[in-house]
């Protein structure tokens, strides 16, 4: 399966998510930037309040597309243990991409959020929601971050992922929805015809749609 983009990819998630609709203990949690479109259209089939669950990155040293692992919002940092030992990247190189992604992350929360508190999650069952998984570095990383703010039950969604992820994350989620996982995969965006990056200016124009829906007539 291929998708047209990523608004196509959400109502498709959607379609998988259906008990979950209407219920007022359901909160979903969208990964920016790339996320969000698919977090939005989630939101509004299940009819459920949306906020963005900010991850980043970490990368090597000279190969910033390889992950060594990733940091969450509240601080959590997963690091992938194998690939660290493999590049021989030290403790010192480590902690200054953390610190430097830690800005980030705290820059990002800031902009997207407006100001406002972050939704309370706290005995809600959380729906992650991202455009894809490959590695599931951040996944993992966000499902972590969220696991210290008590929710009900945490429910990773995505529109595509490799087939080892369904077995990974109904290990580390309380429940894993995916609407294909085809193999061999190599890369999120080599299932999508459009995968133009998602800018800030999105993420934000997206939230405070949902933000003006959710809102009581």
């Amino acid at each position: 399966m291929i998708f047209l983009d990523r608004t196509q990819a959400g109502r498709a998630l959607a379609g998988k998510l259906g008990a979950y609709a209407g219920r007022p203990d359901v909160v979903v949690l969208a990964l920016p930037r790339g996320g969000v479109p698919v977090g939005f259209q989630v939101a509004e089939a299940l009819d459920a309040p949306l906020d963005v669950f900010v991850v980043r990155k970490l990368g090597a040293p000279g190969q910033e597309e390889l992950a060594l692992g990733a940091i969450a919002s509240g601080g959590v940092v997963q690091l992938d243990a194998g690939i660290v030992r493999a590049l021989g990247v030290e403790d010192r190189e480590i902690q200054g991409i953390v610190a430097r992604e830690r800005q980030e992350l705290s820059r990002r929360e800031a902009l997207y959020r407006r100001g406002k508190p972050a939704l309370e999650v706290r005995g809600k069952v959380v729906i992650l929601v991202d455009d894809g998984l490959a590695t599931g570095s951040s996944m993992a990383a966000a499902v972590e971050a969220l696991r210290a703010l008590s929710p009900a039950s945490i429910v990773v969604a995505v529109p595509v992922a490799p087939g080892s992820a369904a077995a990974r994350f109904a290990r580390l989620a309380d429940a894993f929805v995916c609407v294909a996982a085809p193999e061999p995969f190599h890369a999120v965006g080599q299932w999508y015809e459009d995968f133009a990056q998602t800018g800030d200016d999105e993420v934000r124009d997206l939230l405070r749609r949902r933000e003006r829906l959710a809102l009581p007539a």
